[in-house]
Formats: C-alpha cells, structure tokens, sequence
C-alpha cells in the first residue's frame, strides 16, 4: 500500500439557514466538529494503469457506485487537472459511515482522497489556496472536510473560520438505518432566511459549557426531516431518555443524530443501551477532537 486517509466523519452541532442565492444554493451558518469514526482511503499500486479504479468495502459499501462519477474518483480527476500524477494508482475506499445520512461520508471521502494524493503524488505547485479550489468544485462541504477540525462555515460552506479554544467532545452518533434526500429535506424548509449563529464566547471550558450554547441555537432543516422521516424522532428520544446526554440534534440533513456527553463513559453507556433496544440501528460512541 502506498498510503491512506482517514476522513472522519462530519458532524453540524448547528445549522441554521440565512438565505437563498439566485442559483438556488442556500446560505448558512454551521458550527461543525469532525468525529473519530469515519471511513479511510487507500491507495495501492497499479503500475499499469493510467487512471486509479475504485474498489468500495466495508460495511456499508453495498449498493455504492465505484463508476468515474464517484466523488473519490472525481477528487482523483480534479487532483490530476491540477497537474497531479494518478496513473499507476489503484484506490480503496473503506466505508464505515452509513450512506445519505447527514455526516458528510462523500465529501469526507473525497477531501481525504485530495490530502492523500498530495502526499503521495505532490502537486507541482502545491498550496492551500490550489487545494481549496479543487475542494469547492468538487461540492459546498468538502472545503469543510478539508480542514477536519473544529470551525464555523458561512456563505454555502465555503466560508470557513478554524476555532480555538473548543473542547473535546464525548458523544454518541445514531443512524436509524434510514438514507435521507438532501433535496427533499430542503424542499419541506419552510423559511431560507433565519437568523444567524449567535455570538460565540471566547472559549468553551467543556462539552457542559457547549451543550448549554448550543440550547440557543438550531439545525433548521431537523422538522422537514422528521416530518419526512418520523423514525428520526425516535432516535432523537432515545439519545435523550440516556444518563448524562446534554444535547441531541439532527446532523446536517439526517437522518443521523448525535447527543453530547460530559464524558466518555456516559457516551458508552448510552450507545450499550440504545444499540441493545434498536439492534437494527448503527449506534456508536466516539469524540470529536478539539482545538
């Protein structure tokens, strides 16, 4: 093997949406962690090659197209556009993260397959702002996975504000084992003008001090989910009814939702308990790193 990724997965502790543009994209303002799950790109040699194929396993690979329309080969093409080397390259993508679930799996994959390209063939002129670019073409949230680490996103996610001074947080993460339409969640958004993230203080001291901001904030597209999805509901109360869950919220479009623990030992108990009266749910426990 010449080398790997991990691309973690992406979680929005907040999402609220401030607007629509005239091409249709819409505004928001996002406070995003990145967790110590996701899934993890390979590359292996393939010296007679001339461009990387794609090999998709894992748990959750079933059903997932490794075609040239894959956001991991798409990256690999825009890697190459750039002046990128990617012949003599076979990829692997280990998927771990469930599929259409609001933690942004693709884009994840197709950032961390950028950051492995550009170790194991540099681009001749390599710098952050070529790497952006090629982020931002390839869809509104791989610039966020990109960076992999605690930050506010404005614009349509291409804006992006690294934060210090955040907390390490215990939390648990539980998909019902349903695949969400990002379009259709959308369409049910009954207002695209709200207000934005308030005020953030200058530091977090934990994941208590988070979790008690975060009451006053949202995920805007969590009612049209749940209206659409009902199932999503569930495993919101479920998260709540544990010992110790500080906070319980939809990520991104669901249907995956997360609950904030004050430590990492809640965080297990917790999953123990869901997984055991939801077998047919993923549910694990991990953290997200701070800064």
């Amino acid at each position: 093997m010449l080398g790997s990724a991990f691309a973690p997965a992406k979680i929005n502790l907040a999402l609220h949406i401030t607007g629509r543009r005239a091409d249709g994209y819409h505004r928001l303002d996002s406070l995003v962690v990145f967790a110590a799950i996701g899934d993890t790109i390979e590359a292996i040699a393939a010296p007679d090659t001339t461009e990387p194929t794609l090999d998709i396993v894992g748990p959750f690979a079933a059903g997932l197209d490794s075609g040239s329309d894959n956001l991991v080969l798409r990256a690999a093409r825009a890697h190459a556009a750039a002046g990128g080397r990617i012949d003599g390259l076979a990829l692997r993508l280990i998927k771990r993260l469930p599929v259409a679930s609001g933690i942004g799996g693709g884009s994840a994959d197709a950032a961390a397959t950028l950051r492995l390209l550009d170790t194991i063939a540099p681009l001749p002129s390599a710098g952050a702002d070529t790497r952006l670019a090629m982020a931002t073409r390839l869809g509104a949230d791989v610039p966020m996975c990109l960076r992999s680490t605690p930050l506010r996103a404005t614009g349509i996610g291409e804006r992006i504000e690294p934060l210090r001074h955040f907390p390490t947080l215990p939390m648990v993460l539980v998909n019902p084992g349903v695949a969400v339409s990002t379009p259709s969640v959308f369409k049910r958004l009954e207002h695209a003008d709200n207000l934005p993230l308030p005020e953030f203080p200058l530091a977090f001291a934990d994941a208590a001090a988070l979790a008690e901001w975060l009451i006053q904030t949202r995920n805007d597209l969590e009612a049209g989910a749940v209206g659409a999805l009902p199932v999503i509901a569930d495993a919101l109360a479920a998260l709540n009814a544990t010992t110790g869950c500080l906070l319980a919220r939809m990520s991104g479009s669901g249907a995956t939702v997360f609950g904030l623990f004050a430590d990492a030992t809640m965080a297990k108990l917790a999953a123990e308990r869901i997984a055991a009266q939801h077998p047919e749910w993923w549910v694990v426990a991990t953290t997200a790193e701070g800064a």
